[in-house]
């Protein structure tokens, strides 16, 4: 299994090069370190936290620019097989992030309270999926 932690600088390229102004949602799959990973000289460090405590630091601190900038958690799961894909792929964490727009989730990630949080996102992570994607109307079938 490839492992991703953060954003390549070509994808996020890609992010900023779409339209801005339209609603987003961001699904985010997630998994956890069986121990958070803080950097030596960060408060925390040494604190023998597990990466699902550090991914609760990290919703708590940065909870607050979520609802600021317009955003909210239209869904949430508990992940339990994966019928279809890497079978190794079981995810700690899975939900879908809403934003009014693109420009609302850019103004998120380079908040200087956000940038604050991420510290306990890169302590948690070991390995995420996220998938930018455009709100559709649902319907009753698979179209």
């Amino acid at each position: 299994m490839t492992q991703y932690r953060d954003t390549q600088r070509a994808q996020f390229e890609i992010f900023k090069s779409l339209p801005r102004d339209t609603p987003i949602n961001m699904l985010n799959l997630v998994q956890f370190f069986d121990r958070a990973e803080y950097p030596a000289d960060h408060a925390l460090a040494g604190e023998n936290l597990t990466g699902a405590q550090a991914y609760a630091n990290y919703g708590a601190a940065s909870g607050p620019v979520l609802q600021r900038v317009g955003g909210t958690i239209i869904w949430r799961g508990g992940f339990e097989v994966s019928l279809i894909g890497d079978a190794s792929e079981a995810w700690d964490t899975m939900f879908i992030a809403q934003y009014p727009n693109a420009g609302a989730f850019l103004a998120m990630v380079t908040d200087p309270e956000y940038q604050k949080a991420v510290v306990h996102r890169q302590a948690a992570v070991m390995n995420s999926r996220l998938i930018r994607s455009a709100p559709m109307p649902v319907s009753g079938t698979f179209q």
